[in-house]
């Protein structure tokens, strides 16, 4: 079973303190978690070690490895904490100047080939993620990752003096909810379903 050890942590908490600590709901009947992802609600199903999209076309349907991972992560790890409202890069949470380098670097790359000529097209994805509009950068969008968890990302234009540029923005908090390989991981995720939905549109 993929991550075994994560369903078994998951396992032996307390659903409704979980819950609370991960700002999800806890469905009791049913021994299920909902909570939502990437503007995507999840049924997390305990006693199956399931999880499930609950909305859709695709409703259902068994989600995959990656998200498993950052929905579980999440769900073992966040705390109850207020937002700090203090924007950080990834270099500035605990452990992230070490981490998020290498084979571990955000997907800035990605971001910078697919807005740097148009910017503005970073607000395309607005509705499909519950996005909105920042004043940073050339463009830039806020939303939430997972409840406790927003992610800004930042685009400056391409023009003949500079390169085209990225940046992601977290919470001071994004480190207390989650693990950083289960951040990077999400953040992967949320630059695809940025750049497949501008495709979409295009």
């Amino acid at each position: 079973m993929a991550h075994e050890g994560l369903w078994l942590q998951l396992c032996e908490l307390e659903p409704e303190l979980t819950a609370k600590r991960a700002k999800c709901k806890y469905l009791e009947q049913s021994h299920q978690y909902l909570i939502t992802f990437l503007n995507k609600r999840y049924l997390i199903n305990l006693a199956e070690r399931r999880i499930t999209l609950d909305e859709g076309a695709s409703e259902g349907q068994e989600v995959g490895f990656l998200e498993q991972l950052c929905i579980l992560a999440y769900l073992i790890n966040a705390r109850d904490l207020p937002m700090a409202d203090k924007y950080v890069g990834p270099e500035l949470l605990k452990g992230g100047q070490f981490f998020f380098r290498g084979l571990h670097a955000l997907p800035a790359e990605k971001l910078e080939t697919a807005f740097g000529e148009e910017p503005e097209r970073l607000l395309r994805p607005a509705d499909r993620l519950n996005a909105e509009a920042c004043s940073f950068g050339d463009a830039s969008i806020r939303f939430l990752i997972l409840p406790r968890v927003p992610l800004t990302i930042v685009i400056w234009r391409r023009c003949d003096e500079f390169s085209a540029r990225a940046n992601f923005l977290f919470d001071q908090t994004a480190g207390e909810h989650l693990p950083l390989d289960a951040l990077w991981t999400a953040v992967k995720l949320a630059v695809g379903v940025i750049i497949q939905t501008d495709a979409e549109t295009c």
